[in-house]
């Protein structure tokens, strides 16, 4: 009972994430054919990086516009030792060199890199999936919160390491697969990733991993430490003065949402069965922070369904308008951003001012839209 106390403080808390566990392990399997269920599979690999997200900017106050980078490192990761999973000298026969990736082959690379060995265990992969991205956040973070640099300064940084890294995959084609990336992968210790009983089958363990990390994320907020981020947030020299070593407080949280869209990574190239630098540059980092700021940086779930709602907007207006769906997203996050700071989940969360701006903006052209008449004095102020 305190384990659930601590991660649920009210009952609405547990309601929503019971009802967000059932939309997705029951609903939505039982509603969608494998092709859609594969693409939310996909669109619920993101919400990792929203949960870190929810850890770094919603609660710590710290903006990154490079969490891409993480998400690439875990998906470069497992799509390494599925790489080599797939080019057994067998398969390879037919190339100059057998026994290593046909991209290297074509840029004749006559030997696997050392770097690549280890990539042919899985053990070693799946502590990689972590290590590698937790390693880089945390000597970024060390060296950057050490010298107190924060708000946009450290955005645009992050920004530019997104851009650096795709730039460095993309200008080492015989090491990496460069803009087309690495492709056709097939098995994982034999099992076909490419059938539909794998893709069900891989869709309920990103289902299963994805709660258990939202579950993380909630533990983390309601704890004293979770208080002890919000504070730093929000008052974060009184946070230095009482004795708390602030750098490495937003160290140790950089690091763990660097892991945690590591595992999203993994998990996004298991089901969509390739990598490439395009899902890990400026604008797939931006669009990561967009998912969790149009669900809600300040809530768990909520900044998951972002990620699901705002794909799926993607795909159905995609479909629906080819020529228009753009616009049709721009306007939907102009509208969050107005009417909604503090995303969708600030609808059933506590009173965030956003209903009384949507009233005062509606007033100003039908009043009687409101059923009455509304003057200024009767809309709440915002800062209440």
């Amino acid at each position: 009972m305190t384990l659930l106390r601590t991660l649920f403080k009210t009952k609405g808390e547990a309601i929503s994430f019971a009802a967000f566990a059932f939309l997705i392990l029951l609903v939505l399997p039982l509603a969608l054919p494998v092709f859609r269920l594969n693409l939310v599979g996909k669109y619920l690999s993101y919400g990792f990086v929203a949960v870190g997200l929810v850890l770094l900017w919603g609660r710590c106050g710290i903006l990154s516009l490079g969490q891409g980078v993480f998400f690439g490192l875990g998906g470069y990761c497992m799509a390494m030792f599925l790489k080599l999973e797939a080019s057994d000298p067998v398969t390879t026969a037919i190339q100059s060199t057998p026994g290593i990736p046909d991209f290297m082959d074509w840029n004749q690379v006559t030997a696997l890199p050392g770097f690549w060995e280890p990539f042919k265990s899985l053990w070693f992969t799946a502590g990689a999936v972590f290590v590698v991205p937790g390693m880089i956040a945390f000597l970024i973070g060390w060296a950057m919160f050490r010298r107190r640099v924060g708000g946009v300064y450290f955005a645009i940084i992050t920004q530019a390491m997104a851009l650096i890294l795709s730039l460095g995959i993309d200008g080492n084609q015989g090491y990496t697969g460069g803009r087309n990336g690495i492709t056709d992968l097939r098995t994982l210790w034999g099992w076909d990733i490419r059938s539909e009983d794998a893709q069900f089958k891989l869709y309920f363990c990103c289902c299963l991993l994805l709660l258990a990390v939202c579950l993380l994320g909630k533990y983390v907020i309601n704890t004293r430490f979770g208080r002890v981020l919000m504070a730093v947030r929000d008052q974060e020299e009184r946070v230095r003065f009482s004795g708390y070593d602030v750098a490495m407080i937003r160290t140790f949280v950089f690091t763990v949402a660097a892991m945690m869209a590591g595992l999203g990574g993994a998990l996004f190239v298991l089901q969509v069965g390739f990598m490439s630098p395009s899902l890990i540059g400026i604008v797939p980092s931006i669009e990561l922070v967009i998912f969790a700021a149009v669900g809600g940086r300040l809530s768990v779930v909520g900044a998951v369904l972002g990620c699901l709602l705002v794909n799926a907007g993607k795909s159905a207006f995609s479909e629906a308008y080819p020529d228009l769906w753009l616009y049709l997203m721009g306007g939907t996050f102009i509208a969050v951003v107005m009417f909604f700071p503090d995303g969708l989940a600030g609808l059933f969360g506590k009173p965030s001012g956003a209903g009384a701006k949507l009233t005062k903006f509606l007033s100003k052209f039908r009043p009687s839209l409101m059923g009455a008449a509304v003057t200024p004095t009767q809309i709440t102020p915002l800062n209440k």
